[in-house]
């Protein structure tokens, strides 16, 4: 038992010393010191450690302390991604989506920005809100559902959820607008999110 314990608090430490260099790293990328943040950063991600890879990633993306190379911003999100960091899995998806750096697919863009959606994400429920109501990524039209989303992330401030939520009400009956603040109410963060809805489905 007192084994385990040592171990506990050997991780428990390393961990903490990794956020406090993370910490350090981000609050330079902030202040746009970012060779600092490269430096304190790297060795990070390197390590394995998601936040400091979704940076890193950021970092080539933006072309921010390092010359701009959407394949590494790639890498590292995709390394963050793949370890559950929702900011990382959007990206993952915007790049599917865009066909940035990689082959175009977007199903594998619909299955990064679920996975981000689902631990909340709001401008990945935004996206997916996008893709229920107009149709597109082989996604089916469900005003419903599209409405679901947007009212989840317009509830973290997104002001673009917000205003589409306001279009698509008007075009949607009472019946349709009760199941989707039902469905929003019952989501809990961490679920999986529904796929289609009892009536929004669209006629045409």
């Amino acid at each position: 038992m007192r084994k385990h314990i040592v171990a506990i608090l050997l991780a428990l430490g390393l961990h903490s010393s990794a956020m406090a260099g993370f910490t350090e790293g981000a609050n330079a990328y902030n202040a746009r010191n970012y060779a600092l943040a490269l430096k304190e950063i790297t060795p990070l991600a390197k390590a394995g450690n998601a936040d400091a890879q979704h940076l890193l990633g950021l970092m080539y993306y933006m072309g921010r302390g390092v010359q701009r190379d959407y394949k590494q911003a790639f890498a590292w999100h995709y390394k963050a991604a793949a370890q559950g960091k929702a900011d990382a899995q959007y990206v993952i998806g915007a790049m599917y989506y865009t066909g940035n750096a990689v082959p175009q697919d977007q199903k594998l863009a619909v299955t990064w920005f679920r996975k981000a959606a689902e631990q909340g994400h709001p401008d990945a429920q935004h996206a997916l809100g996008l893709m229920y109501r107009y149709h597109v990524a082989g996604m089916p039209q469900d005003m419903v559902i599209a409405y679901m989303l947007w009212n989840l992330a317009a509830a973290n401030g997104h002001r673009s959820a917000t205003e589409q939520r306001a279009i698509i009400a008007r075009q949607m009956t009472q019946e349709q607008i009760e199941e989707a603040q039902s469905l929003s109410r019952n989501w809990k963060p961490g679920t999986a999110l529904p796929t289609q809805s009892k009536t929004g489905g669209a006629s045409s």
